[in-house]
């Protein structure tokens, strides 16, 4: 679903894969295909139909900490292809990325396969705007569920222009202005505020002298960052109740480059596994920061992509017949940089380790991230402070920090 990673894995929107019951390769197999087991037959044919071919696998780049994720893969039976991602309960994890099976909990287990069977990821077909077909819904047997999706060919956002960013942004407002999707029971709630709270590597360090110290954050750091982050942490429960009273949209909730392929006239969206109720606006406010947090856009770039791309959002907005409170909209986009309240810390207990990328794959220069990162971080300390300003215009109290 995305492009290859040279020395890797290909990514995706996950990472899954066939069970490692199948059998080695035979002689006469190229290098990775596997013969599969005759309890993955049923699930094969149910997407394929018939086939003399012999299936092959690829593991896709996924965030492997997440404990609903088993796996996923690329499948390839001859000339054809489609992605398999199997949910789980029982996936061994930390703490902060357990799955819960609590259906309105930000880690919902079961919410991706609720999603697609619901026709939910259609939603913003309108817009432009789909996830990619279901194939087929697999109960397995073990308690797990296989998604057979389309294998979605197309370019990834994470090579986009700025002004192909700007337009799935006009998409995105058109999407949220238009759709009304009444409530499901297993739609996330409240998942701001769940999500960045079992988010809690590095918080003790948040204030600490010698983490600051560190080469690496010293020397990459702006100056000023490690202040406004935690005026941002005293802040947080502030910033979220903001949120929390602002307009609703249906969210995705994942939005980042790496979860968007443009494919022909439409834009395709990966991984709805934390789609539910968020601030109307709150979604961009996660796209923007997240397309430089993982050095697809340079940070020097994100003041004027980030004007670009919510100018475009409000557009949309309009365009869809939204007549609300456009300052309202602009609060939600800012207050979301709470989202990152808990990435400083983070950055600071990891600053002595090998950095890897998404999926863990591959070293990427120590010095280049927390560069980059600290100058988005700076950038959303600005989002932060323009929140505080725009607050008390709209009705709520002041922060506790001040303006």
């Amino acid at each position: 679903m995305t492009t290859p990673l040279p020395d890797g894995p290909e990514p995706a929107e996950t990472r899954s894969e066939m069970p490692e019951t199948q059998e080695p390769p035979k002689a006469s197999q190229s290098p990775g295909v596997q013969e599969i087991p005759d309890s993955l037959r049923h699930e094969l044919r149910a997407v394929f139909g018939e086939f003399t071919e012999v299936p092959a696998r690829t593991p896709l780049v996924h965030n492997p900490r997440n404990g609903v994720t088993a796996g996923v893969w690329r499948v390839r039976v001859g000339e054809r292809s489609a992605i398999l991602k199997v949910l789980t309960r029982s996936k061994a994890t930390e703490a902060g990325w357990a799955a819960s099976e609590d259906p309105r909990h930000w880690n919902y287990w079961r919410r991706e396969a609720e999603v697609y069977e619901s026709g939910l990821a259609g939603v913003w077909r309108p817009a432009g705007l789909r996830g990619p077909r279901l194939l087929a819904a697999v109960e397995r047997a073990d308690g797990d569920v296989a998604l057979w999706l389309e294998d979605v060919p197309g370019e990834p956002a994470t090579g986009w222009p700025l002004d192909r960013h700007a337009e799935f942004a006009r998409r995105l407002g058109a999407a949220q202005g238009a759709a009304r999707v009444a409530d499901r029971p297993w739609l996330s709630r409240r998942f701001l505020r769940d999500y960045i709270g079992a988010k809690t590597l590095g918080a003790e360090l948040l204030d600490e002298d010698a983490a600051w110290r560190q080469p690496l954050v010293r020397d990459h750091f702006p100056r000023g960052l490690r202040e406004e982050m935690v005026r941002l942490r005293q802040d947080r429960e502030w910033f979220l109740g903001v949120l929390e009273a602002l307009p609703r949209a249906f969210c995705h909730l994942d939005l980042w480059p790496a979860n968007v392929v443009g494919a022909g006239s439409d834009v395709v969206l990966l991984d709805w596994s934390f789609a539910g109720d968020g601030a109307l606006g709150e979604d961009l406010g996660n796209y923007v920061p997240d397309s430089v947090f993982d050095l697809f856009l340079p940070a020097a770039r994100l003041p004027g992509y980030a004007a670009a791309a919510y100018d475009a959002y409000l557009h949309g907005l309009r365009e869809a017949g939204w007549r609300g409170d456009e300052a309202q909209v602009r609060l939600a986009v800012c207050a979301s940089a709470v989202k990152y309240d808990w990435l400083t810390g983070l950055m600071l207990a990891r600053a002595g380790e090998r950095q890897l990328d998404y999926g863990g794959g591959r070293t990427v220069s120590a010095g280049l991230r927390y560069r980059e990162r600290g100058l988005a971080l700076s950038f959303l300390a600005e989002w932060a402070r323009e929140a505080r300003t725009l607050a008390p215009r709209l009705g709520f109290p002041e922060a506790p920090s001040g303006r």
